[in-house]
């Protein structure tokens, strides 16, 4: 599954049908937290393509120079993780984390005629640079270490450009929200592209003196299907984001690049509206997922979740990453209607229990193609795996 071509052979990509596909069922866990449930707001269950997953791993092959040190990397030799993905052309575009041998993240793209078999791009398309953003994207300890040194220390020089979740606006250009991380913190980042080749940072979402320095990552903006596309919607005006990776926050904004936090005005702190609960599978955090999906229903929001290390769900184990699924009233954002009890993914496979990081099951990418709905993600960090739903 992991082949590459050049650039001009895309066209050829686009062009290929894949006629057919057998999917190998998924086995229910013996434990009660699996959601099982026929309610109409949320997604019944994700079937993980067993046959093919996988379908995404890391590798030694592909190479290009590093802008900042002029130096040839193997950009996506250590993991690739946590994809977005949009419907183009008649065809998935795949946009997923990789890391080198040193931590650093790139952004790489892949592309597939039927959501499941993926050819990667040779270099990736989203990267630190030496721009106005590679103070919060570049370590600034990784110019004074060794290389070695930085290998045996393991994450301690992670840096780069993380997690990346899309949407389209109206007039088909894509948003993309990132994690720019320096080492030290992460923030929340907005770029944007017509191609999903060439992008324009806009710099930090949290973008006022008062957040620049603090934590932030995980935007995940509200949209609603339109055809096989999602499209960013407003909302009594605004378009609105849910972030966070502990409770979750909001922001809103006219245009999708300049954002305003929801702040509470009376103790001036942004606005919470999803946290974790004890005894439950999402007793550590609770962080968005792909998009937030607008319905009839309401605001559909898939989200990851951890595992804690005490009063939790037994079933797993802990700091364990599942993913449930939470609706908000459609007029009023930041109004939680309903939860689900139960996680609908969780780790079982042995990519997914083994890896950088254990335990994990990390959604980021959701399409809907061909009839059915596709979930791209993570596998404990290393891989990237994908599930499929198809509506009756």
């Amino acid at each position: 599954m992991n082949k590459h071509l050049p650039f001009s052979s895309i066209k050829f990509i686009l062009g290929a049908f894949i006629t057919s596909i057998i999917f190998s069922c998924q086995s229910k866990p013996k434990n009660d937290s699996l959601e099982q449930t026929t309610q109409p707001w949320h997604f019944p269950y994700f079937k993980k393509v067993d046959s093919l997953n996988p379908i995404l791993s890391p590798s030694s092959e592909l190479t290009f120079t590093d802008p900042i040190t002029g130096t040839i990397k193997k950009w996506e030799e250590r993991n690739v993780l946590n994809p977005t993905a949009v419907v183009r052309n008649d065809s998935v575009f795949m946009l997923y984390r990789a890391q080198d041998s040193l931590g650093t993240s790139r952004i790489g793209l892949a592309v597939s005629t039927d959501g499941l078999h993926f050819i990667k791009m040779p270099s990736p398309v989203f990267f630190p640079d030496l721009d106005a953003m590679k103070v919060f994207e570049w370590n600034y300890q990784k110019n004074d270490i060794d290389a070695t040194l930085a290998e045996a220390c393991n994450s301690c020089y992670f840096d780069g450009v993380e997690d990346p979740r899309i949407i389209e606006n109206e007039d088909g250009v894509y948003f993309m929200t990132y994690t720019s991380y320096d080492g030290r913190t992460a923030r929340l980042s907005i770029a944007s592209s017509k191609d999903l080749i060439h992008w324009n940072k806009h710099g930090l979402v949290l973008a006022d003196d008062k957040y620049k320095e603090t934590w932030s990552k995980a935007g995940a903006i509200v949209g609603g299907l339109q055809g096989n596309r999602i499209v960013a919607r407003k909302i009594d005006g605004y378009y609105w984001m849910y972030f966070g990776d502990t409770s979750l926050s909001m922001a809103f904004s006219k245009d999708l690049i300049h954002w305003n936090i929801a702040i509470n005005e009376e103790s001036k702190k942004p606005i919470t509206v999803l946290h974790p609960r004890m005894g439950l599978f999402d007793s550590r955090l609770v962080e968005p997922g792909p998009y937030a999906l607008l319905k009839e229903e309401g605001i559909l929001l898939i989200y990851n979740a951890s595992n804690a290390a005490n009063f939790n769900d037994p079933n797993l184990p802990k700091f364990t990453y599942a993913a449930g699924q939470a609706l908000f009233d459609k007029n009023r954002p930041y109004r939680l209607i309903d939860r689900t009890d139960g996680y609908f993914i969780y780790p079982d496979k042995d990519y997914e229990k083994v890896g950088e990081v254990n335990e994990v099951c990390f959604v980021e990418g959701l399409v809907y193609f061909k009839e059915q709905w596709f979930l791209y993600y993570g596998t404990a960090d290393s891989k990237i795996a994908v599930a499929v739903y198809k509506p009756e």
